[in-house]
């Protein structure tokens, strides 16, 4: 059975990858992932011909052949119908879905017709597992989760200006690569059913990316991995993207890399950040490549968690012990690779990643910037902040809504003492009309830029013009009792109510009954008669609020009435 499996899974790999291909562009919300063990079983159970599927065969794949082999029972409840969906409607568009096939809206209709005993199944199977002993499991040397403490403890990290990560991510030399390769591919170039390219198309496309041809007896292609990770890298990037009748196209802008702006450049690089799994060795024995899983992931925590270096010899001797106690298999894999961090440090290197000066490996600041990344998609805490001389206004004044009043603090004194006080004021005050809707920043912008003075009364007579701001600032130029200011008038106080109205509704239900409470229920009756009219971004959805969650009925009521009002406007 093995050996049927393993000859399957080669006459499908080249179909799935062109499918990852296509599925970036047509279908971004499936997870291609899933397709593979339902292609794969009904490759070996219902069809010898890969573009042969009938309603029939479907259903059976999916009540009795997958809640055998299927490994994640959660993640085919929510994902492997659509992704199948995705994959039938691939081979229908590029003419793969052979004749006797049943049509596309037929495979469709029995997708809808499974779905819900399809789900059902892969909940029992939840329910079956879920006495089994969890603190067994483990991860690969690439899972951060264990390393969770540690980083939530870490000092705060200062990320680098855009500009300065922009310009080294230009210089990356495996996007130029990918870049390379993609353009020798043209704009219509067929892919093969048993490999993606031929010998021969292989030795132009190593010539097109500066790679050397390897010395091999046996197909070229089986022996460039570096060139399909560079591929690999391409699809990422979205420098390559499917075509029609079985092809592979450049994009039309991948010529221009590195792109002229920065957003687009950082962009670009971070499509490509997860290709950092390509510089895990690849030994010959799949058993022995599985154990040093993670390695370069594992390198990357590593090197943050101990500030950005480690002396090589010593990351080496750690990861080596790390993969031992991970897996029975992870010394004779660490030993059979010869030197598993060489391809994981060159592939870093060649993102832009680290680098290595007289033994001791280091990250740059990219990638730091990346490996924040990957920490934050793990959902784990880390103190992450851009520099403060780089640091915009609406950046600082969204970071301080999140922190501890003393360290927002901080964060504004450092900021301030880079600029003039006019100038400061000019930018906070900026960044709190960007959005109408966002009465925290705008606080926080009038809180800040009221303890500057007179330096701040130019930009204060600016904000006279925005309809957000205009409040705050009437406000301030009467207290320094600036020549000719209007004078605050009643809605402008009443702006102000609903917008610490909107801060309290934002902390919490209770937190904005005890808001109401603190102001009594008659005064809170009398602000609902004039309070509808005011044009705020929040205001029906205070008044809705209050009508739900006061305990006074009458207040309640008040705020419905007031509710109707304003919706009538």
């Amino acid at each position: 059975m093995t050996d049927r499996i393993e000859v399957a899974a080669t006459e499908l790999r080249p179909l799935l990858e062109e499918f990852i291909i296509w599925a970036r562009a047509n279908a971004p919300g499936s997870d291609p992932e899933l397709v593979g063990p339902a292609a794969l079983w009904h490759r070996l159970a219902f069809s010898q011909d890969l573009g042969t599927w009938k309603r029939a065969d479907l259903r059976n794949l999916l009540l009795d052949r997958m809640p055998k082999v299927v490994e994640d029972p959660d993640a085919a409840a929510d994902g492997m119908l659509p992704a199948v969906d995705a994959y039938l409607t691939f081979l229908s568009q590029t003419g793969r879905l052979a004749k006797g096939s049943d049509s596309l809206a037929d495979l469709q209709a029995e997708l809808d017709d499974v779905e819900d005993e399809f789900v059902d199944l892969m909940e029992e199977l939840l329910d079956d597992t879920e006495g089994d002993e969890e603190d067994d499991e483990t991860g690969d040397l690439g899972d951060f989760e264990p390393f969770a403490d540690e980083l939530a403890e870490l000092d705060t990290i200062r990320l680098r200006p855009d500009s300065e990560l922009a310009a080294a991510a230009r210089q990356v030399p495996l996007i130029a690569k990918a870049r390379d390769l993609a353009v020798w591919v043209g704009s219509g170039r067929r892919v093969g059913e048993d490999t993606l390219l031929t010998d021969a198309e292989v030795e132009e496309a190593l010539a097109a990316v500066g790679l050397p041809r390897p010395e091999t007896e046996g197909p070229t292609a089986e022996a460039v991995p570096q060139l399909w990770n560079i591929w690999n890298l391409a699809v990422d990037l979205e420098f390559l993207e499917p075509g029609e009748g079985g092809t592979v196209a450049v994009q039309d802008d991948t010529a221009e890399w590195p792109f002229d702006e920065d957003e687009d450049v950082l962009d670009a690089w971070m499509l490509g950040l997860h290709s950092v799994d390509y510089g895990d060795p690849e030994l010959d024995d799949d058993d022995l490549t599985m154990a040093l899983a993670g390695l370069t992931r594992g390198t990357l925590v590593r090197l943050l968690l101990a500030g950005g270096s480690r002396d090589l010899g010593e990351l080496t001797q750690e990861l080596a012990e790390a993969a031992a106690d991970l897996d029975e298999l992870g010394a004779d894999a660490w030993e059979a690779a010869g030197d598993p961090l060489a391809p994981a440090i060159e592939w870093l290197s060649g993102y832009g990643m680290v680098e290595v000066d007289d033994g001791v490996l280091r990250l740059t600041p990219l990638g730091t910037e990346g490996v924040i990344h990957l920490v934050d998609d793990a959902d784990i805490e880390v103190d992450a902040r851009p520099a403060i001389e780089s640091m915009s206004a609406h950046e600082l004044l969204a970071l301080s809504a999140e922190l501890p009043e003393d360290e927002a603090d901080a964060e504004f004194a450092a900021w301030m003492r880079l600029r003039e006080p006019g100038r400061a004021a000019e930018e906070l005050l900026d960044a709190a009309a960007e959005d109408e809707s966002d009465a925290l920043i705008r606080v926080q912008a009038a809180s800040v830029v009221g303890t500057l003075g007179e330096a701040a009364v130019p930009a204060w007579q600016a904000a006279l013009k925005q309809s957000s701001l205009r409040p705050y600032a009437a406000t301030h130029l009467s207290q320094l009792e600036v020549p000719g200011a209007p004078e605050p008038t009643q809605d402008d106080t009443h702006w102000l109510i609903l917008d610490m109205w909107t801060i309290s509704a934002g902390l919490g239900r209770s937190e904005f009954v005890s808001s109401l409470r603190d102001i009594g229920p008659e005064m809170v009756n009398e602000l609902l008669e004039v309070i509808w009219k005011i044009p705020h971004a929040h205001v029906e959805e205070l008044l809705d609020l209050i009508s739900q969650v006061h305990p006074d009925k009458q207040v309640a009521k008040a705020a419905r009435r007031a509710l109707f009002k304003a919706r009538s406007v």
